[in-house]
Protein backbone atom coordinates (compact mmCIF):
# COMPACT_ATOMS: atom_id res chain seq x y z
CA UNK A 1 0.00 0.00 0.00
CA UNK A 2 1.16 3.18 -1.24
CA UNK A 3 0.49 6.16 1.70
CA UNK A 4 0.35 9.76 1.18
CA UNK A 5 0.46 13.25 2.79
CA UNK A 6 -0.34 16.45 1.83
CA UNK A 7 1.03 19.03 3.98
CA UNK A 8 -0.33 22.17 4.57
CA UNK A 9 2.24 24.71 2.19
CA UNK A 10 1.16 22.05 -0.26
CA UNK A 11 4.20 19.78 -0.10
CA UNK A 12 3.70 16.47 -0.76
CA UNK A 13 5.03 12.84 0.85
CA UNK A 14 4.40 9.38 -0.72
CA UNK A 15 6.04 6.43 0.85
CA UNK A 16 5.80 2.59 0.09
CA UNK A 17 6.97 0.21 2.84
CA UNK A 18 9.03 -2.82 1.26
CA UNK A 19 9.25 -5.69 3.61
CA UNK A 20 12.64 -7.49 4.58
CA UNK A 21 14.72 -4.38 3.86
CA UNK A 22 16.94 -2.36 5.57
CA UNK A 23 17.54 0.48 3.56
CA UNK A 24 15.47 3.09 2.38
CA UNK A 25 16.02 5.63 -0.99
CA UNK A 26 14.43 9.08 -0.44
CA UNK A 27 13.68 10.74 -3.09
CA UNK A 28 12.82 14.44 -4.11
CA UNK A 29 11.26 15.44 -7.87
CA UNK A 30 10.94 19.14 -8.70
CA UNK A 31 9.22 20.41 -11.63
CA UNK A 32 12.53 22.34 -12.61
CA UNK A 33 13.42 20.65 -16.11
CA UNK A 34 14.98 21.91 -18.94
CA UNK A 35 11.50 22.34 -20.40
CA UNK A 36 11.05 25.03 -18.23
CA UNK A 37 13.97 26.65 -19.62
CA UNK A 38 13.89 29.84 -22.80
CA UNK A 39 16.88 29.75 -25.41
CA UNK A 40 18.51 32.68 -23.30
CA UNK A 41 18.54 30.07 -20.15
CA UNK A 42 18.94 26.90 -21.29
CA UNK A 43 21.27 25.25 -18.70
CA UNK A 44 19.99 27.06 -15.50
CA UNK A 45 17.88 23.48 -14.81
CA UNK A 46 21.27 21.95 -14.10
CA UNK A 47 23.62 24.25 -13.33
CA UNK A 48 21.30 24.70 -10.27
CA UNK A 49 21.25 21.38 -9.25
CA UNK A 50 25.05 21.34 -9.00
CA UNK A 51 25.10 24.40 -6.78
CA UNK A 52 22.63 22.69 -4.46
CA UNK A 53 25.70 20.24 -2.91
CA UNK A 54 28.19 23.07 -2.44
CA UNK A 55 26.57 24.06 1.09
CA UNK A 56 23.79 25.66 3.24
CA UNK A 57 22.51 26.47 6.65
CA UNK A 58 23.73 23.54 8.49
CA UNK A 59 25.99 21.51 6.18
CA UNK A 60 28.04 24.79 5.59
CA UNK A 61 30.05 23.51 2.40
CA UNK A 62 30.52 20.50 -0.24
CA UNK A 63 32.39 18.60 2.18
CA UNK A 64 30.04 19.31 5.05
CA UNK A 65 27.33 17.92 2.80
CA UNK A 66 29.23 14.72 1.56
CA UNK A 67 30.74 13.80 4.90
CA UNK A 68 26.91 14.06 6.46
CA UNK A 69 26.09 10.88 3.69
CA UNK A 70 29.60 9.09 3.82
CA UNK A 71 29.88 9.08 7.51
CA UNK A 72 26.82 6.49 7.33
CA UNK A 73 27.68 4.18 3.87
CA UNK A 74 24.81 6.22 2.53
CA UNK A 75 24.87 7.01 -1.43
CA UNK A 76 23.76 10.51 -2.97
CA UNK A 77 22.84 11.77 -6.16
CA UNK A 78 20.78 14.33 -8.48
CA UNK A 79 19.97 14.48 -12.03
CA UNK A 80 18.13 16.83 -14.38
CA UNK A 81 15.74 16.08 -17.43
CA UNK A 82 13.48 17.62 -18.98
CA UNK A 83 10.15 17.59 -16.93
CA UNK A 84 12.41 17.18 -13.46
CA UNK A 85 15.09 17.45 -11.39
CA UNK A 86 15.99 14.96 -9.16
CA UNK A 87 17.87 14.19 -6.11
CA UNK A 88 17.74 11.31 -3.80
CA UNK A 89 19.86 9.30 -1.11
CA UNK A 90 20.13 5.87 -0.68
CA UNK A 91 20.90 4.96 2.86
CA UNK A 92 20.24 2.63 5.60
CA UNK A 93 16.72 3.60 7.34
CA UNK A 94 18.22 3.73 10.46
CA UNK A 95 19.71 7.31 9.08
CA UNK A 96 16.40 8.30 7.27
CA UNK A 97 16.36 11.84 9.63
CA UNK A 98 19.78 11.90 8.37
CA UNK A 99 18.86 11.91 4.60
CA UNK A 100 16.53 14.09 5.06
CA UNK A 101 18.05 17.04 7.20
CA UNK A 102 20.78 16.51 4.20
CA UNK A 103 18.28 17.29 1.38
CA UNK A 104 16.05 19.51 2.94
CA UNK A 105 19.27 21.69 4.04
CA UNK A 106 20.81 21.88 0.45
CA UNK A 107 17.20 22.14 -1.40
CA UNK A 108 15.74 25.14 1.05
CA UNK A 109 18.75 26.91 2.56
CA UNK A 110 21.67 26.49 -0.04
CA UNK A 111 23.95 29.95 -0.48
CA UNK A 112 24.94 29.75 -4.02
CA UNK A 113 28.52 32.23 -2.91
CA UNK A 114 30.23 33.31 -6.02
CA UNK A 115 33.37 31.84 -5.52
CA UNK A 116 31.16 28.25 -5.73
CA UNK A 117 29.36 29.46 -8.68
CA UNK A 118 32.51 30.75 -10.67
CA UNK A 119 34.03 27.26 -9.78
CA UNK A 120 31.38 25.16 -10.72
CA UNK A 121 31.12 27.09 -13.54
CA UNK A 122 34.49 25.09 -14.67
CA UNK A 123 33.01 21.79 -13.47
CA UNK A 124 30.41 22.32 -16.20
CA UNK A 125 32.25 23.33 -18.82
CA UNK A 126 34.25 20.03 -18.27
CA UNK A 127 30.94 17.78 -18.06
CA UNK A 128 29.81 19.72 -21.42
CA UNK A 129 32.84 18.41 -23.12
CA UNK A 130 32.33 14.87 -21.64
CA UNK A 131 29.55 14.49 -23.30
CA UNK A 132 31.00 16.36 -26.27
CA UNK A 133 33.54 13.46 -26.69
CA UNK A 134 31.02 10.96 -25.98
CA UNK A 135 29.01 10.64 -29.72
CA UNK A 136 26.74 7.69 -28.25
CA UNK A 137 25.33 9.90 -25.29
CA UNK A 138 25.68 13.10 -28.12
CA UNK A 139 23.34 11.87 -30.78
CA UNK A 140 20.43 11.19 -28.63
CA UNK A 141 20.04 14.53 -27.90
CA UNK A 142 20.46 15.64 -31.71
CA UNK A 143 17.52 13.33 -32.38
CA UNK A 144 15.56 15.02 -29.73
CA UNK A 145 16.59 18.30 -31.44
CA UNK A 146 15.58 16.70 -34.96
CA UNK A 147 11.90 15.47 -33.46
CA UNK A 148 11.19 18.40 -31.42
CA UNK A 149 12.83 21.18 -33.16
CA UNK A 150 14.02 24.87 -31.61
CA UNK A 151 12.09 24.81 -28.58
CA UNK A 152 12.54 24.23 -24.74
CA UNK A 153 11.99 19.84 -25.93
CA UNK A 154 14.48 20.22 -28.11
CA UNK A 155 17.64 21.21 -25.77
CA UNK A 156 19.22 19.00 -24.52
CA UNK A 157 19.91 19.61 -20.25
CA UNK A 158 23.06 20.81 -19.88
CA UNK A 159 22.68 24.20 -22.20
CA UNK A 160 25.66 25.84 -23.76
CA UNK A 161 28.90 27.42 -23.28
CA UNK A 162 27.37 30.33 -23.68
CA UNK A 163 24.75 30.37 -21.26
CA UNK A 164 27.33 28.60 -18.77
CA UNK A 165 29.99 31.50 -19.05
CA UNK A 166 27.48 34.24 -17.95
CA UNK A 167 24.61 32.52 -15.60
CA UNK A 168 24.82 34.76 -12.27
CA UNK A 169 23.91 34.33 -9.14
CA UNK A 170 20.69 36.44 -9.37
CA UNK A 171 19.97 33.92 -12.11
CA UNK A 172 20.21 31.00 -10.22
CA UNK A 173 18.15 32.41 -6.91
CA UNK A 174 15.67 33.77 -8.92
CA UNK A 175 14.74 30.75 -10.54
CA UNK A 176 15.22 28.56 -7.94
CA UNK A 177 12.43 31.43 -6.10
CA UNK A 178 9.89 30.59 -9.14
CA UNK A 179 10.38 26.89 -9.04
CA UNK A 180 11.15 25.39 -5.98
CA UNK A 181 8.17 25.99 -4.08
CA UNK A 182 6.56 22.81 -1.75
CA UNK A 183 3.51 22.90 -4.41
CA UNK A 184 5.94 21.75 -7.51
CA UNK A 185 7.72 19.45 -5.33
CA UNK A 186 7.18 15.53 -4.58
CA UNK A 187 9.37 13.61 -1.72
CA UNK A 188 8.84 9.95 -2.30
CA UNK A 189 10.54 7.48 0.07
CA UNK A 190 10.78 3.48 -0.94
CA UNK A 191 11.88 0.44 2.08
CA UNK A 192 12.00 0.05 5.46
CA UNK A 193 10.19 3.09 5.50
CA UNK A 194 7.14 4.35 8.68
CA UNK A 195 5.53 6.82 7.15
CA UNK A 196 4.47 9.01 10.03
CA UNK A 197 7.69 9.23 10.98
CA UNK A 198 8.65 9.97 7.49
CA UNK A 199 5.75 12.75 7.65
CA UNK A 200 6.68 13.91 11.06
CA UNK A 201 9.88 14.85 9.66
CA UNK A 202 9.35 16.33 5.91
CA UNK A 203 6.90 18.61 7.93
CA UNK A 204 9.50 19.69 10.15
CA UNK A 205 12.59 20.13 7.80
CA UNK A 206 11.11 21.37 4.47
CA UNK A 207 10.21 24.87 5.10
CA UNK A 208 10.33 26.64 1.83
CA UNK A 209 10.21 30.64 0.29
CA UNK A 210 8.17 30.87 -1.39
CA UNK A 211 4.83 28.70 -1.55
CA UNK A 212 3.47 28.91 -5.18
CA UNK A 213 5.58 28.31 -8.21
CA UNK A 214 5.85 31.47 -10.72
CA UNK A 215 5.25 29.33 -13.90
CA UNK A 216 4.74 26.28 -16.05
CA UNK A 217 6.75 24.43 -19.08
CA UNK A 218 6.24 25.42 -22.21
CA UNK A 219 3.40 24.02 -24.49
CA UNK A 220 4.86 21.66 -26.61
CA UNK A 221 4.40 23.42 -30.35
CA UNK A 222 4.60 21.25 -33.63
CA UNK A 223 7.51 20.73 -35.20
CA UNK A 224 7.21 22.50 -38.70
CA UNK A 225 10.49 21.58 -39.92
CA UNK A 226 10.49 18.72 -42.38
CA UNK A 227 14.49 18.03 -41.98
CA UNK A 228 15.07 14.60 -42.04
CA UNK A 229 18.65 13.89 -41.14
CA UNK A 230 20.70 15.88 -38.40
CA UNK A 231 24.63 15.24 -39.12
CA UNK A 232 27.60 16.28 -36.74
CA UNK A 233 31.10 15.42 -38.04
CA UNK A 234 33.59 13.82 -35.22
CA UNK A 235 36.63 12.01 -35.92
CA UNK A 236 35.60 8.51 -34.46
CA UNK A 237 36.57 5.33 -35.16
CA UNK A 238 32.47 4.03 -35.10
CA UNK A 239 29.50 5.91 -36.46
CA UNK A 240 26.80 6.81 -34.61
CA UNK A 241 23.19 6.58 -35.60
CA UNK A 242 19.64 7.47 -33.66
CA UNK A 243 16.79 5.95 -36.60
CA UNK A 244 13.07 6.92 -34.69
CA UNK A 245 9.53 8.22 -34.95
CA UNK A 246 7.95 10.58 -33.22
CA UNK A 247 5.07 8.59 -30.84
CA UNK A 248 2.89 8.55 -27.92
CA UNK A 249 2.15 10.32 -24.31
CA UNK A 250 3.21 9.00 -21.23
CA UNK A 251 -0.40 9.50 -20.36
CA UNK A 252 -1.71 7.65 -23.57
CA UNK A 253 -3.61 4.39 -22.99
CA UNK A 254 -0.88 2.86 -25.71
CA UNK A 255 2.25 3.53 -23.50
CA UNK A 256 2.56 0.35 -22.41
CA UNK A 257 1.93 -1.13 -25.71
CA UNK A 258 4.66 1.29 -27.31
CA UNK A 259 7.12 -0.41 -24.74
CA UNK A 260 6.26 -3.71 -25.79
CA UNK A 261 7.22 -3.07 -29.25
CA UNK A 262 10.15 -1.49 -28.40
CA UNK A 263 11.29 -5.27 -26.72
CA UNK A 264 10.74 -6.49 -30.23
CA UNK A 265 12.33 -4.19 -32.30
CA UNK A 266 15.60 -4.26 -29.60
CA UNK A 267 14.80 -4.57 -26.01
CA UNK A 268 16.77 -7.67 -25.61
CA UNK A 269 19.33 -9.90 -27.06
CA UNK A 270 17.16 -12.15 -29.29
CA UNK A 271 15.09 -8.69 -30.31
CA UNK A 272 14.96 -8.29 -33.84
CA UNK A 273 17.55 -5.64 -34.25
CA UNK A 274 19.75 -7.33 -31.97
CA UNK A 275 19.65 -10.63 -34.26
CA UNK A 276 19.86 -8.99 -37.44
CA UNK A 277 21.87 -5.77 -37.35
CA UNK A 278 24.44 -7.60 -34.94
CA UNK A 279 24.38 -11.07 -35.14
CA UNK A 280 23.37 -12.03 -38.66
CA UNK A 281 25.54 -8.78 -40.63
CA UNK A 282 27.72 -8.05 -37.92
CA UNK A 283 27.19 -4.44 -38.33
CA UNK A 284 27.42 -3.05 -35.16
CA UNK A 285 28.01 -3.88 -31.30
CA UNK A 286 25.60 -2.32 -29.63
CA UNK A 287 22.24 -1.56 -30.73
CA UNK A 288 18.95 -0.95 -28.56
CA UNK A 289 15.47 0.27 -29.22
CA UNK A 290 14.18 2.54 -26.52
CA UNK A 291 10.88 4.96 -25.75
CA UNK A 292 11.42 8.13 -24.49
CA UNK A 293 7.95 9.32 -22.50
CA UNK A 294 6.72 12.43 -21.50
CA UNK A 295 3.33 14.78 -20.10
CA UNK A 296 2.91 15.12 -23.89
CA UNK A 297 4.52 13.53 -26.77
CA UNK A 298 7.08 10.51 -26.97
CA UNK A 299 9.28 8.67 -29.44
CA UNK A 300 10.19 5.50 -30.37
CA UNK A 301 14.30 4.76 -31.26
CA UNK A 302 16.67 2.72 -32.02
CA UNK A 303 20.40 3.28 -31.56
CA UNK A 304 23.49 1.67 -32.66
CA UNK A 305 27.31 1.83 -33.07
CA UNK A 306 28.13 0.61 -36.05
CA UNK A 307 31.02 -0.01 -38.52
CA UNK A 308 32.23 3.50 -40.41
CA UNK A 309 32.65 1.65 -43.38
CA UNK A 310 29.64 -0.11 -43.53
CA UNK A 311 26.92 3.05 -42.67
CA UNK A 312 25.16 2.42 -45.17
CA UNK A 313 24.28 -1.48 -45.21
CA UNK A 314 23.32 -0.86 -41.36
CA UNK A 315 20.96 1.93 -41.85
CA UNK A 316 20.03 -0.14 -44.18
CA UNK A 317 19.26 -3.14 -41.74
CA UNK A 318 17.94 -0.98 -39.15
CA UNK A 319 15.22 0.62 -41.82
CA UNK A 320 14.63 -3.03 -42.87
CA UNK A 321 13.26 -4.46 -39.51
CA UNK A 322 10.85 -1.31 -39.10
CA UNK A 323 9.50 -2.22 -42.93
CA UNK A 324 9.22 -6.19 -41.69
CA UNK A 325 7.08 -5.03 -38.91
CA UNK A 326 4.77 -2.85 -41.05
CA UNK A 327 4.75 -5.36 -43.77
CA UNK A 328 4.91 -8.41 -42.16
CA UNK A 329 2.71 -7.89 -38.85
CA UNK A 330 3.24 -9.68 -35.47
CA UNK A 331 2.96 -13.05 -34.34
CA UNK A 332 1.03 -13.81 -30.81
CA UNK A 333 4.05 -16.16 -30.10
CA UNK A 334 6.43 -12.91 -30.39
CA UNK A 335 4.00 -10.61 -28.44
CA UNK A 336 3.59 -13.02 -25.77
CA UNK A 337 7.02 -13.26 -25.41
CA UNK A 338 8.06 -9.65 -25.41
CA UNK A 339 5.12 -8.96 -22.62
CA UNK A 340 7.01 -11.24 -20.81
CA UNK A 341 10.51 -9.56 -21.09
CA UNK A 342 9.10 -6.39 -20.22
CA UNK A 343 7.06 -7.61 -17.00
CA UNK A 344 10.33 -9.19 -15.74
CA UNK A 345 12.32 -5.93 -16.85
CA UNK A 346 9.91 -4.15 -14.89
CA UNK A 347 9.80 -6.61 -11.83
CA UNK A 348 13.77 -5.94 -11.07
CA UNK A 349 14.08 -2.63 -11.79
CA UNK A 350 11.56 -2.28 -8.95
CA UNK A 351 13.75 -4.57 -6.64
CA UNK A 352 16.20 -1.52 -5.91
CA UNK A 353 14.63 1.41 -3.99
CA UNK A 354 15.65 3.79 -6.01
CA UNK A 355 13.78 2.83 -8.74
CA UNK A 356 10.63 2.22 -6.60
CA UNK A 357 11.03 5.64 -4.96
CA UNK A 358 11.57 7.53 -8.73
CA UNK A 359 8.51 5.61 -9.83
CA UNK A 360 6.81 7.25 -7.12
CA UNK A 361 7.85 10.58 -7.13
CA UNK A 362 7.39 10.77 -11.00
CA UNK A 363 3.68 9.59 -10.82
CA UNK A 364 2.61 12.11 -8.12
CA UNK A 365 4.85 15.13 -9.59
CA UNK A 366 3.20 14.93 -13.13
CA UNK A 367 0.17 12.66 -13.35
CA UNK A 368 -0.78 13.23 -9.69
CA UNK A 369 -1.83 9.76 -8.47
CA UNK A 370 0.32 6.41 -8.53
CA UNK A 371 -0.30 3.10 -10.49
CA UNK A 372 1.10 0.00 -8.20
CA UNK A 373 3.37 -2.72 -10.12
CA UNK A 374 0.47 -4.76 -10.10
CA UNK A 375 -1.82 -2.20 -12.25
CA UNK A 376 1.07 -1.87 -14.54
CA UNK A 377 1.47 -5.58 -15.38
CA UNK A 378 -2.24 -5.83 -15.59
CA UNK A 379 -1.50 -3.04 -18.31
CA UNK A 380 0.47 -5.19 -20.24
CA UNK A 381 -0.77 -8.20 -20.19
CA UNK A 382 -4.23 -6.36 -21.88
CA UNK A 383 -1.76 -5.18 -24.99
CA UNK A 384 -2.95 -7.44 -27.61
CA UNK A 385 -2.27 -8.06 -31.75
CA UNK A 386 -4.89 -5.51 -32.68
CA UNK A 387 -3.72 -2.94 -31.27
CA UNK A 388 0.15 -3.52 -31.33
CA UNK A 389 -0.49 -3.62 -35.18
CA UNK A 390 -2.50 -0.33 -35.30
CA UNK A 391 0.44 1.21 -33.56
CA UNK A 392 2.89 -0.19 -36.50
CA UNK A 393 0.76 1.02 -39.01
CA UNK A 394 0.32 4.65 -37.79
CA UNK A 395 3.65 4.93 -36.51
CA UNK A 396 6.41 3.78 -38.66
CA UNK A 397 5.44 6.16 -41.51
CA UNK A 398 8.68 6.78 -44.19
CA UNK A 399 7.85 10.49 -44.08
CA UNK A 400 7.54 10.58 -40.15
CA UNK A 401 11.22 8.57 -39.84
CA UNK A 402 14.17 10.83 -39.08
CA UNK A 403 17.77 10.11 -38.27
CA UNK A 404 20.78 11.67 -36.75
CA UNK A 405 24.34 10.77 -37.05
CA UNK A 406 27.91 11.45 -35.50
CA UNK A 407 30.99 10.41 -37.37
CA UNK A 408 33.81 11.23 -39.87
CA UNK A 409 31.43 12.17 -42.33
CA UNK A 410 30.71 15.18 -44.54
CA UNK A 411 28.34 17.83 -44.71
CA UNK A 412 27.74 16.77 -48.34
CA UNK A 413 27.01 12.90 -47.16
CA UNK A 414 23.57 13.88 -45.66
CA UNK A 415 21.62 13.91 -48.98
CA UNK A 416 22.73 10.33 -49.49
CA UNK A 417 22.12 9.28 -46.15
CA UNK A 418 18.63 10.60 -46.53
CA UNK A 419 18.09 8.87 -49.64
CA UNK A 420 17.93 5.41 -47.52
CA UNK A 421 15.05 6.49 -45.35
CA UNK A 422 12.64 4.95 -47.19
CA UNK A 423 10.15 1.78 -46.91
Amino acid sequence: MVKKSTFKNGLTLVTKNLPGLKSLTAIILVGAGSRYETKNSNGISHFLEHMFFKGAKKYKNAKEVATAIDCVGGEFNAFTGKEYAGYFVKIGSENLETALDVLSDMLTASNFNQSDIDRERQVIEEEYKMYQDTPSYQVGWDFERLIYGDQAMGYDQLGTPEFLGKVSQDDLIAYRQKLYTPDNTVIAIAGNVDHEKAANLCEKLFKFRNLKKAFKAADLKENLNKTKVILRKKYTKQGQIVIGFPAYSESDNRTWALKVLSIILGGNMSSRMFLSVREQKGLAYSITTNTDDYTDSGIISTRAGVDIDRIEDAIRAMIEEYKKLKNDKLSQTELNKAKACLKGKILLKLEDTEEFAHLLSKFELLYKNYKTPEEILKLIDQVDLKTMNAIIDELFIEEKMKMAIIGPFEEKEKEGFEKLLKF
